[in-house]
């Protein structure tokens, strides 16, 4: 049961849609700099993950908070660029459980929305 989103609608998801990739692009990119920087970091005692350490512990802990910060925003990016795909296929705003559409309310709340509430909760 296919619908056509307005063209106004339309252009603005698809203007939220790239300007979320951007955004998550730009946060991926900013994390890999700053990995790298740390990496030449390391080799001074004050940077070097010691568990036994308090210090050491508490950058172990921060370390693991940016990967999953970073894993989020990867699995994010993939989302849009998945949603961005439909868009261009026409297949944008359609459930890939139910084929039902996705309320224009949800898409404008999560524009990568590629199932109903319904079909998302029962997955």
């Amino acid at each position: 049961m296919a619908r056509e989103l307005a063209p106004s609608t339309l252009e603005r998801l698809r203007r939220k849609l790239e300007e979320e990739r951007i955004r998550l692009e730009t946060i991926i990119d900013e994390h890999e700099r700053e990995r790298e920087e740390s990496k030449l970091a390391e080799a001074s005692a004050d940077r070097s993950a010691d568990p036994d350490n308090v210090d050491g512990g508490a950058i172990e802990v921060e370390m693991e908070m940016d990967l999953a910060m970073i894993q989020n925003a990867r699995d994010l990016l993939e989302r849009v660029k998945h949603a961005q795909d439909r868009m261009e296929k026409g297949q944008y705003g359609i459930c890939e459980v139910t084929g039902e559409p996705i309320p224009v309310a949800r898409l404008e709340a999560l524009p990568y929305a590629t199932t109903t509430v319904e079909a998302a909760n029962r997955i």
